[in-house]
């Protein structure tokens, strides 16, 4: 009898965690090498959040929490979506758990019987698909264009949803593309979903805070009030405060689907850390005036990428409204040849081609569903970025 299980077979490790790691692992052997692959700000907590921290260890709160949050983070979490979204949810229907990745997991879990059918726009986030396998459910693609602005359209959910269909996954700002949908676009997508009663939303909105250019943040729960009831609105503290590593995710939606989240988080890992609940509640009550600052910067490096990729033979480069990443096209570099003679066939091929050549990791479009593009995270200083598209751009010159 085999160890392993057999729902392991369906999966495979997180593609952005595996550049990562090959990163450090050739910084480690001395190479020069400018990551690129990490969703995570490189700016630091700020102070306030962190000496929360330490005064909740000063007073003992070192113990187990309730499962999935305590009443004071559960508080301001519910007076967030209050403040920010125009929801109002009550402590029960309000879940914590470490890290956003944690709560979608648990919901799927939660919900998901063998071959009920998800809805993911792509390009998505890495673990929308392999998440719905675990669960036994069955991720059904739906392929978003350039030229649609990787933003699903309507006729095409539409088109995706069967008598199967239990949830649509909707992202936005989007991990990897950056595209934010408007309150009018998320109204057109309400429209049809209003069509099929069976079908339930997860938004995840961990990046609502990382929007440019006066984008107007919406989400869907909020434009159309008659699917409050079927909509779980995901968010968290590790993007906009800059606490990737407290592992802080939540959501708030109906009582029910909440109670069953509980259920499953109550046998795997219990409460999040008590230490990081109470730094979460000093960032969602706290002073919010880092965030536009940090915003700035960012939408900084962003034009500076942007630009600085168009220039480059064979890649073309949109401006995303919102989050840290851009989803250039590398259309134009395949079927080219290496100097070292190998004929880069895939946006794979390309990004390997980058890190032996020029040690820039990044990571490659077919990972997020859709090629030939590749990610990059612009969270990183303003002087690596400058020196990675110097690099890129001597990559792909060197083509022929």
């Amino acid at each position: 009898m085999p160890l392993l299980a057999e729902r392991l077979s369906r999966i495979k490790p997180s593609p952005t965690i595996a550049v990562t790691s090959k990163a450090r692992e050739l910084k480690a052997t001395g190479r020069d090498v400018i990551g690129l692959g990490a969703g995570e700000p490189d700016f630091d907590t700020p102070d306030n959040i962190k000496q929360a921290a330490i005064a909740a260890i000063e007073r003992g709160e070192t113990k187990y929490t309730a499962v999935d949050g305590t009443p004071e983070l559960k508080q301001a979490i519910a007076d967030k979506f209050a403040r920010d979204n125009g929801l109002t949810y009550k402590p029960e229907q309000i879940t914590v758990g470490t890290g956003g990745k944690q709560v979608l997991y648990n919901a799927l879990m939660a919900t998901l019987n063998p071959g009920d059918e998800v809805v993911i726009p792509a390009p998505f986030w890495v673990s929308y698909p392999d998440m719905t396998l675990l669960a036994e459910g069955e991720p059904v693609v739906v392929p978003c264009s350039q030229n649609a602005g990787f933003k699903l359209q309507p006729e095409d959910l539409e088109q995706a949803i069967t008598k199967k269909t239990k949830w649509l996954i909707l992202n936005s700002p989007s991990n990897p593309t950056g595209a934010a949908y408007s309150a009018s676009e998320l109204k057109a997508l309400a429209e049809v979903l209003l069509k099929h009663p069976q079908v339930h939303v997860m938004v995840d909105d961990m990046y609502e805070k990382l929007v440019y250019d006066g984008f107007a943040f919406a989400t869907i729960a909020q434009v159309e009030p008659q699917l409050y009831e079927r909509t779980l609105t995901v968010n968290g503290v590790s993007k906009a405060y800059c606490m990737t590593g407290w592992r802080i995710g939540y959501a708030g939606g109906p009582a029910e689907l909440i109670k069953a989240m509980a259920k499953i988080q109550s046998q795997s890992t219990t409460n999040p850390s008590s230490i990081s609940q109470a730094a979460a509640v000093e960032a969602l009550n706290g002073p919010q005036d880092f965030i536009a600052a940090h915003n700035d910067v960012f939408k900084r490096r962003r034009d500076l990428v942007v630009e600085k990729l168009n220039q480059c033979p064979g890649l073309t480069c949109t401006t995303p409204q919102g989050a840290f990443y851009v989803y250039p096209s590398c259309a134009g570099v395949i079927g080219k040849t290496t100097p070292q003679g190998q004929k880069l066939q895939s946006d794979e091929d390309f990004i390997a081609y980058l890190l032996e050549s020029e040690g820039v990791a990044a990571v490659h479009g077919a990972a997020f569903g859709l090629s030939p593009y590749f990610r990059i995270s612009y969270a990183t200083s303003t002087e690596a970025l400058e020196e990675a598209c110097t690099r890129i751009k001597r990559a792909c010159e060197a083509l022929q």
